[in-house]
């Protein structure tokens, strides 16, 4: 068969079979180039079937002895019987001259059409599931959508980034030095806890935080606390919550700020949800205005997927890309796969690394809360420790920073009233990839599900 023939026999989705051919003749007539080309070039890429099995040849032997020729690559080819008449497929890449210059250009070349390919099979596959109806509901359909759309769209055949110079780091890092020494950045995300920020030197990009507590502890009020303190910085949050609605998260950021007025005529969570007074809907309104301005999206639905947390983070960052944290709550209320066989500490492990590689995808700190297991009620000392996650999947493992809160009083009130320690909330950093271990000291008032910060900071 003719290469015309060939051609139109296989080419029906985008390829440039040409492109294939002058790409392959050169790594035969100048092996030296595939170094040149390795970060750029898979087998993937090529849409012939038979020019994948060529370059895999050509790359097997070039690996296990440093250099090819066309007699290795057609002997290979004979001898493993990849190809029916061999000879015939490496004569049209190597009977006419081809430039060096070319192979750059084709490799692009191949790269482009591939990445076409990948976004008509994701269509396709989205099509299927429709069709078929695979998904429960329409959002499922556009999260599952969004997410193949998405990776057809970003993976790119081989990394050309996986490999970086030393000094390319370290020319970053010596800029992130240069700009905290002049004040213009701190080396995270700050959450103006100050006990707490200096233990973490703020949140960093790509991290996963864990915030875990047991019921009752404040997990969730300390969390939409750094939420407004993120914001009030213009600093765009996204937050999930899992099991309270968008109005009890509303009224709950409202009394939380109605606690600058304590000390004048204190606005209670009991005023606020019965009948306020004239100068007390006064202020209160005062503190709606302020909060209307406050860069935060919320997502109240819940029984959410990863998938679906997934596909709604890609769309705000997309509309928001300063968008700068990313609070869930929590871990235990999001949706495992509906196949998924395995026991449930596999299925939280893979949520949170799925989670974690979000956090990296997004290029933002992650606050994930969880609930603790209840061995912590069984013992005389009942502050968490890292061995209370073991049950619930590899958390340690893929958090970069994990925080438990504990409060004395909750579980001895008595103690705690003779020691002065009534709402007193120790905010432990057990586990800090980048930094130190620690614990900051919060207050915690519960009528303004507000915490403040005692300024003050023990070591563990």
């Amino acid at each position: 068969m003719n290469v015309a023939a060939r051609d139109q026999q296989v080419s029906f989705l985008p390829c440039d079979l040409d492109a294939e051919r002058r790409v392959l003749g050169i790594l035969i007539r100048f092996p030296d180039k595939i170094d040149e080309i390795a970060d750029l070039l898979d087998d993937s890429l090529f849409y012939d079937p038979a020019h994948r099995k060529i370059f895999r040849a050509i790359r097997e032997l070039y690996q296990t002895r440093g250099k090819i020729s066309y007699t290795q690559v057609y002997t290979k080819l004979r001898k493993d019987k990849e190809l029916e008449a061999p000879e015939e497929l490496l004569i049209g890449l190597t009977q006419s001259f081809i430039s060096q210059a070319e192979l750059r250009p084709s490799v692009e070349v191949l790269r482009e059409k591939a990445g076409k390919r990948r976004i008509l099979q994701a269509a396709h596959q989205i099509e299927e599931m429709i069709l078929l109806e695979t998904e429960e509901n329409l959002t499922a359909y556009q999260a599952k959508a969004q997410e193949l759309i998405f990776e057809a769209a970003n993976v790119d055949g081989v990394d050309g980034e996986m490999a970086k110079d030393l000094l390319t780091v370290l020319n970053k890092c010596f800029l992130n030095l240069i700009a905290r020494r002049e004040g213009k950045t701190s080396h995270g995300l700050t959450v103006r806890f100050p006990s707490i920020d200096v233990l973490t030197t703020g949140f960093k990009k790509k991290d996963l935080i864990i915030l875990a507590a047991r019921p009752s502890m404040g997990k969730t009020a300390l969390a939409l606390n750094f939420a407004v303190n993120v914001a009030k910085r213009d600093i765009p949050v996204l937050l999930f919550s899992l099991e309270m609605d968008d109005e009890q998260i509303g009224d709950r950021l409202v009394i939380s700020e109605l606690f600058r007025y304590q000390s004048e005529r204190p606005i209670s969570a009991f005023d606020y949800n019965t009948k306020l007074a004239d100068e007390d809907f006064i202020k209160t309104q005062s503190v709606f205005s302020e909060l209307y301005d406050l860069p935060i999206k919320i997502v109240d639905k819940r029984g959410l997927s990863v998938g679906e947390i997934r596909a709604i983070g890609r769309k705000v960052k997309s509309e928001w890309p300063s968008l700068g944290l990313v609070i869930i709550d929590y871990l235990q209320l999001i949706r495992p796969p509906e196949d998924d066989r395995r026991n449930w500490a596999l299925v939280v492990g893979s949520i949170v690394r799925e989670i974690r590689d979000l956090a990296g995808e997004l290029d933002l700190p992650i606050i994930l809360l969880s609930q603790l297991n209840r061995g912590v009620e069984s013992r005389e000392n009942k502050r968490p420790m890292l061995s209370d996650l073991r049950d619930s999947g590899n958390i340690e493992e893929y958090a970069d920073v994990v925080m438990f809160l504990y409060r004395d009083d909750y579980y001895y009130p008595d103690q705690a009233a003779e020691k002065g320690t009534l709402g007193q909330v120790e905010v432990i950093i057990a586990k800090q990839r980048k930094g130190p271990t620690g614990k900051a000291v919060l207050r915690w008032i519960p009528e303004y599900t507000r915490f403040i910060d005692e300024a003050n900071r023990e070591d563990v």
